[in-house]
């Protein structure tokens, strides 16, 4: 049975605030709220930053939607400091009449807000050793056909990988791993990764009726993320390879302000549309303090199989070796454009591993290699990455 607002709604009643003595709904206090298949999210406003009241609510709403909405619910909860409901709240305390709040229909955007992490929260990811975004200024250059064969090369070195999609509105890693199962969920509601080829993944494809449209809004998205990266069983790690989406929007910036990347590799082919974008995503990386381990050049060239003496540039020549060049970054390698990588893709098996002798496989294994080596300089002369404090000015 589908999962609506109203059921969430009629059980956070069931949460009566410590102080006030009321539930979250009479008090108005329950915002945001978005409902999709099993997800749920939404901001309790409070009157002010109380990081231990904070911690007890959010643990008391989600008893409360696994005992009375579906035990299954995967939840996003935030808090958020209101100075409008401390007026209201302490006003009606002062009155001893019924709160001065709106009931559940529409009501003005807040002002005044500011997201808390409570005190003692558990850090994120702490057995990965290294985090690496994969990216690319524009869809359609293999951004994803890389991220998979990055992580199955590293997987071939006997090093711990795990690769997440975080691709919510296109995912694409079950059909390249050739797997659609649901992962499991433990006794404390967090996802099991599906593990193949020795490496273990999630991805929305993997939730979701693969015929259905996420029409989700931007607020839902980064809440998927934040869940695939706070309440997945990940383990220990060596390389945790990020399949992010095109572009430099919500996503992207919502994954630096919630883990330390390591690094991050743009992946671009040598046409100048495309390095045009690649140059924007380098930008962003930087802007944001996260160090760009290099640019891989995909599509680089193509080789007939019945000539292999020959070498068509379809794309250009050496257009992301020379963005790489002029930016001051590494070139971290080029990969051929063969059909046997677009039905390796298809067929679920990479071809890092179905083809080990072909160009294509060798390009990748030499980008795995160099991978390794990047990150192996940046560790040693580079502090660790910090979490982003992002702050958009008025």
């Amino acid at each position: 049975m589908a999962i609506n607002k109203q059921q969430v709604r009629t059980a956070l009643t069931h949460v009566i605030h410590p102080k006030y003595g009321k539930d979250l709904i009479t008090l108005d206090l329950v915002q945001d709220l978005i409902v999709q298949d099993k997800f749920v999210t939404f901001t309790i406003d409070l009157p002010e930053k109380t990081p231990e009241l904070d911690t007890r609510l959010k643990q008391m709403c989600e008893e409360t939607l696994h005992k009375y909405v579906d035990n299954d619910l995967v939840l996003d909860i935030q808090t958020a400091v209101n100075l409008s409901k401390k007026r209201a709240l302490e006003g009606d305390e002062e009155d001893g009449g019924e709160p001065a709040f709106p009931g559940q229909g529409h009501r003005e955007k807040k002002q005044q807000q500011s997201t808390q992490q409570p005190q003692g929260e558990e850090e994120l990811l702490p057995g990965v050793e290294n985090i690496i975004a994969v990216a690319s200024g524009k869809g359609g250059v293999g951004k994803s056909t890389v991220a998979v064969n990055l992580a199955c090369g590293l997987a071939r070195t006997g090093a711990k990988v795990g690769l997440l999609d975080t691709d919510i509105y296109g995912p694409s890693i079950p059909t390249m791993m050739d797997t659609h199962e649901r992962p499991n969920i433990t006794t404390q509601k967090k996802l099991i990764p599906l593990e193949k080829y020795g490496v273990k993944f999630v991805s929305m494809g993997l939730l979701v009726d693969p015929d259905q449209a996420m029409i989700w809004r931007g607020p839902m998205v980064t809440s998927a993320v934040k869940q695939f990266m706070q309440e997945v069983v990940w383990g220990d790690l060596d390389y945790l390879v990020l399949d992010l989406p095109p572009g430099t929007g919500d996503i992207q910036l919502t994954i630096v302000q919630t883990v330390p990347l390591t690094g991050s590799i743009v992946v671009s082919t040598p046409q100048n549309v495309a390095l045009d974008d690649a140059r924007k995503g380098v930008a962003m990386f930087k802007k944001v303090s996260v160090p760009v381990l290099g640019i891989v050049e995909n599509m680089a060239y193509f080789v007939p199989p019945d000539m292999p003496d020959k070498k068509y540039h379809i794309f250009g020549k050496h257009g992301a070796r020379k963005l790489a060049e002029r930016m001051g970054i590494n070139f971290l390698g080029e990969i051929p454009l063969e059909q046997s990588v677009r039905e390796s893709g298809d067929s679920g098996k990479p071809i890092v591993l179905q083809d080990v002798e072909s160009r294509s496989a060798q390009a990748f294994i030499e980008l795995s290699n160099n991978t390794i080596q990047q990150l192996a300089i940046r560790n040693k002369e580079q502090p660790a990455t910090e979490k982003i404090d992002i702050k958009i000015k008025p």
